[in-house]
């Protein structure tokens, strides 16, 4: 139906005859002669529409409106000095049309495509209209030659692409299951899968040795921008490997998909201990573009007169006082400061201390008068403060103290501008806990899951068990991670028991795995990338929703299709089951 893509056309093909086709992006009649910018997926070319040349074309070119559909076959031809549009790839040229075909009209669209204030239920709700924009595919052009790319790096690496299920068991892995039911099977459901996890432990034990997969999963929990119930991740898993090895991998899938970006990821990537990045920066994916790092000064406070500080002061394992030294820090108003009290308290903060440093060298602030000249001394030794900044302060229990201070730390990187977007910062976090314990909970959880290989797991203090897991992190985002895998079935049992899991609840659970294990099970382990997250960073946005093609809205619905939507009765019936309504009041 075509000769052409539009703006492959060049001053190379003047006098071709070609036959283009796509969807009129913009119609312009300057006196008797119409002009329509023709554009598909290469981009647009100008469509010259002369009744001198094609009285025809020019009866049909006066019907057309936005977005219709054409088909034009005419000759290319240069539009001369002046004329050129420097803004277009193709504006040095135009087609005189001959031939002008309207394939299929349009209703008036319910917005102007690529109008960037067009709220988001509307434009989910016309997605096909939303992906239209020239953002929109070149961000699915980039997500497909990332998908290439990866599978090509890997396929080099030696690793096989193996499907597992999607009807699958229900296990539990953190979140809550999307359960399908059985018609076969009533009062029994398949579960969709939140990760291929189990499934490719099984692969290495069938001999497979190097495995992947660009897995669809899935995951009934609450929302968020980065989040959707089914998402896509770049799942790999080798045998006969070391923690180090699964690393490199995954720092050479890193570098060929950023390279498809024109990124270039320098490797080695760093290594940081879990526990030195939350006490450093407050968290265990941090934003390494900036420093603002925190220090430990809960010392310098044992004997101080400030009551609060020396109360906590003595219980140095449970509590923590951080400082976060802010260089140029003294330029924040106090209505800045105030903000960012609010800001902290809505994650436990019971307020935030603040001291600047004045021009002679002096502290300035509320709680200066409560200091000895020592821990004044002490204080600017320790952050190493000058003249101009200014340092906070959180203090409290360690768990609430380094949630709040990592995240001040990244809202004052942005709020003096700090953060330098066009970089890009990885960072790997290893040296996890195997275990946590929630506050007010008396459950242990595993920390990733309970399939990882503890490093000591021998030692008789449960919180001083080291997981062999490991999370990549690129600017403060979670990328992916994974963990060298528990191999024998000894090492999972005494997990189990840790977890408080019982034998028959992990037979019913596992028991698949389990027995699997018992059967000749390779050392192994791997690791998993969000795809969709990578994306997002790639291409800048700021939703993963926005490199999803066909996406749900924050409270998991699909406004393109009305998905969840209720089913015909008899439906119900051949699945077994009945709808009881929620109770009201």
């Amino acid at each position: 139906m075509r000769t052409h893509y539009c703006a492959h056309l060049s001053e190379k093909d003047v006098d071709r005859e070609v036959v283009l086709a796509g969807w009129a992006n913009s119609y312009r009649d300057h006196g008797g002669v119409i002009f329509i910018d023709l554009r598909d997926r290469s981009g647009i070319v100008q469509l010259v529409c002369d009744p001198a040349i094609s009285p025809k074309a020019h009866e049909v070119a006066e019907r057309v409106r936005d977005e219709y559909v054409l088909i034009a076959k005419g000759r290319v031809r240069l539009r001369g000095e002046g004329l050129e549009n420097p803004r277009l790839a193709t504006g040095k040229i135009e087609v005189v049309v001959e031939e002008l075909t309207i394939e299929n009209e349009s209703d008036p669209l319910p917005f102007t495509i690529g109008d960037d204030q067009v709220g988001e239920e509307i434009r989910l709700k016309y997605r096909y209209l939303d992906l239209r924009t020239k953002r929109a595919l070149e961000t699915f052009t980039l997500r497909s030659k990332a998908a290439m790319a990866a599978r090509n790096y890997l396929d080099r690496q030696g690793f096989i692409e193996v499907e597992t299920p999607i009807l699958t068991k229900s296990t539990p892995e953190g979140a809550r299951d999307y359960l399908v039911p059985s018609r076969l099977y009533p009062g029994h459901f398949y579960a969709l899968p939140q990760s291929p996890q189990l499934f490719k432990q099984l692969l290495m034990v069938a001999g497979f040795d190097r495995y992947f997969q660009i897995a669809r999963c899935f995951r009934d929990e609450d929302l968020r921008a980065d989040r959707q119930p089914e998402f896509t991740q770049i799942d790999v898993e080798m045998s006969f490997c070391t923690q180090d090895e699964v690393m490199e991998v995954a720092e050479g899938l890193i570098q060929a998909i950023f390279a498809e970006a024109g990124i270039e990821v320098p490797t080695p990537i760093r290594r940081l201990p879990y526990k030195e990045a939350m006490e450093r920066y407050g968290s265990d994916k941090p934003d390494l573009r900036y420093g603002l790092e925190l220090v430990d000064v809960i010392d310098l406070f044992a004997n101080t007169q400030l009551k609060v500080f020396r109360e906590i002061a003595q219980f140095r394992k449970l509590n923590r006082i951080k400082a976060l030294p802010v260089p140029g820090g003294s330029k924040l108003t106090r209505k800045e400061i105030d903000a960012l009290t609010e800001f902290v308290a809505k994650f436990g903060a019971k307020g935030l201390a603040w001291v600047k440093v004045k021009e002679d060298g002096e502290l300035q602030g509320p709680i200066v008068k409560f200091l000895s000249q020592e821990e004044k001394e002490g204080l600017i030794q320790r952050t190493g403060v000058g003249p101009g900044d200014l340092i906070f302060f959180g203090a409290g229990p360690k768990g609430v103290v380094l949630e709040y201070m990592g995240r001040l730390r990244q809202e004052v990187a942005k709020l003096m501008g700090l953060i330098d977007q066009g970089r890009y910062e990885f960072v790997w976090i290893v040296d996890f806990p195997m275990f946590e314990i929630e506050e007010g909970e008396v459950k242990i959880k595993a920390l990733h899951h309970p399939f990882t290989m503890p490093k000591n797991i021998d030692t008789e203090e449960i919180e001083e068990m080291i997981s062999e897991a490991y999370d990549i992190v690129v600017n403060g985002v979670e990328l992916g991670g994974g963990s060298i895998r528990i191999h024998k079935a000894s090492i999972q049992q005494k997990i189990f028991e840790i977890l408080g899991i019982s034998e028959q609840e992990a037979q019913e659970k596992f028991g698949f795995l389990l027995e699997a294990l018992r059967f000749g099970a390779p050392p192994h382990g791997g690791f998993a990338i969000g795809f969709d997250r990578l994306i997002m960073l790639l291409t800048g946005q700021e939703s993963i929703r926005d490199v999803i093609a066909f996406p749900k809205t924050q409270k998991a619905q699909c406004l393109l299709t009305q998905a969840p939507s209720p089913v015909e009765p008899q439906q119900l019936r051949e699945l077994h089951l009945r709808i009881r309504e929620p109770k009201r009041g």
